[in-house]
């Protein structure tokens, strides 16, 4: 575990002091009303988040060292409601949306909660949290706990918790997405970095998850570098399939120094060398993150995976990476990109997982256009859509095509929403072309076509 930077603690205990010195506090003692307790709420707890955002931002790995603090009892309990949410997701659950491995933290933060002295008022705060966190631990982890507090009260609360809907793995999964809603928009992820090979096991899938999830959104990463390069030279991890796929997440989604690109770019290719089947493992994984619901590869992560990949090897890796450099150079749109895959492609099994990394990577490039494309330049959608009949006989795959399908449907969708006026030019343009286009595509019949512009006519009112 890492130790919390002394400017964090420093601005903790400053605020820990101001709570027990506050007259807020004070009048809460004194009364000991909620609406007291509430304004002390109010005065205190935004300055513990706030502090809490700029490590989990900048330093994330400082976050349960940060927590642990925050459960000292000068602190009254503020803020331990949030955090004891955070710790219920972070758990790694299994397909029985059960936990991989009992969550410690969540019950350290749960029995601080319960030993604090404003607990009365605390527990209106957090009986969701508890109730997710216990459907997804087992029924002995939970009595355990249970079974460690004295108070009888809060035994009896606790028990409560435990909640028998849940008892289903499709609830416990609607019931862990909609908790999780709740807090789609905080920073709270961490992870452990593993030490050893034994290690390994229990700390990669979270591992994974979380430098996946940094590399989503913008974020400062600086603090990542350190252990990253660590764990790359670490001889006890090199050569496992976590390695590998932690040397190809850093590598193309990490601003990596000189000295560290040049050192990653040695080891991966030592390790490429000497491993059989390196290659597929990779493009395997690779094709894992084309398919991930929130990352994208774009061409900038290719190029720098590109950087590290050495071409003078005689394998399937350096061939694919020099045709993603024609791509990415050339432009997808060139004819130089059109031969280079068509060629490519031919030489591979159509469905093979190295031709499926290479139709992703064309794919996101109309995703992107298309995507980010205003309705008022539908033309250019026209445009573009010339290059759609190229790859798809290049491909010949019905995946590409209906992802095709989709991403123009959504975008004429939203153009008739637009172009409202059906004797206007905009919207029988945008008709013209699709009925023209979307046959030759195959994306709808000509029936389909005049169901789409139909003029819908009004009922009379009686």
């Amino acid at each position: 575990m890492y130790e919390l930077d002394q400017q964090y603690l420093e601005e903790l205990e400053t605020i820990a002091s101001e709570i027990q010195e506050s007259d807020e506090l004070a009048r809460y003692l004194d009364s000991e009303e909620e609406e007291d307790f509430t304004r002390l709420k109010e005065l205190y707890e935004p300055r513990i988040a706030h502090l809490y955002e700029a490590v989990a931002k900048d330093n994330p790995l400082q976050i349960i060292p940060f927590e642990l603090v925050v459960l000292d009892s000068m602190f009254e309990g503020l803020f331990l409601p949030k955090i004891l949410g955070y710790s219920v997701l972070r758990g790694e659950v299994n397909e029985q949306v059960k936990y991989v491995r009992p969550q410690e933290h969540f019950k350290d933060i749960l029995l601080a909660i319960c030993q604090s002295t404003n607990f009365e008022i605390l527990k209106k705060r957090i009986g969701q949290t508890i109730q997710i966190g216990f459907a997804l631990s087992s029924d002995i982890w939970i009595t355990n706990l249970i079974n460690s507090i004295t108070n009888k009260r809060i035994r009896y609360y606790l028990q409560g918790q435990k909640l028998d809907r849940y008892r289903r793995d499709s609830d416990r999964l609607i019931g862990l997405n909609r908790y999780h809603n709740q807090f789609r928009n905080d920073f709270f992820q961490t992870a452990d970095f593993p030490g050893s090979a034994a290690d390994l096991p229990v700390f990669f899938n979270p591992l994974k998850q979380f430098l996946i999830h940094r590399a989503s959104i913008k974020v400062n990463n600086s603090s990542l570098l350190e252990p990253l390069d660590n764990f790359i030279t670490n001889d006890e991890m090199q050569g496992t399939t976590e390695h590998m796929q932690v040397m190809a997440i850093y590598a193309m989604f990490y601003d990596l120094t000189d000295a560290s690109r040049k050192q990653l770019s040695t080891i991966f290719n030592k390790i490429r060398e000497k491993s059989t089947g390196f290659s597929e493992r990779f493009l395997h994984f690779l094709m894992e993150l084309h398919h991930h619901p929130v990352l994208r590869i774009m061409p900038e992560a290719d190029k720098k995976m590109s950087l590290i990949v050495d071409k003078t090897y005689n394998d399937k890796l350096s061939e694919y990476y020099q045709l993603l450099d024609i791509i990415h150079d050339q432009g997808y749109t060139s004819e130089e990109a059109h031969e280079a895959v068509k060629v490519f492609y031919n030489k591979n099994e159509g469905m093979s997982t190295i031709n499926e990394c290479v139709r992703q990577t064309v794919f996101q490039y109309f995703n992107r256009f298309i995507s980010n494309l205003e309705e008022r330049h539908y033309p250019e959608l026209f445009d573009i859509s010339k290059q759609f009949a190229i790859y798809m006989r290049i491909f010949v795959n019905e995946q590409f095509n209906q992802g095709l399908k989709e991403l123009s449907m959504n975008f004429v969708t939203n153009a008739l929403t637009r172009f409202v006026d059906k004797r206007g030019k905009d919207y029988q343009d945008i008709k013209k072309f699709v009925s023209s286009a979307f046959v030759d595509f195959g994306f709808l019949k000509e029936k389909e076509i005049v169901e789409m512009f139909k003029t819908r006519r009004k009922k009379k009112t009686e």
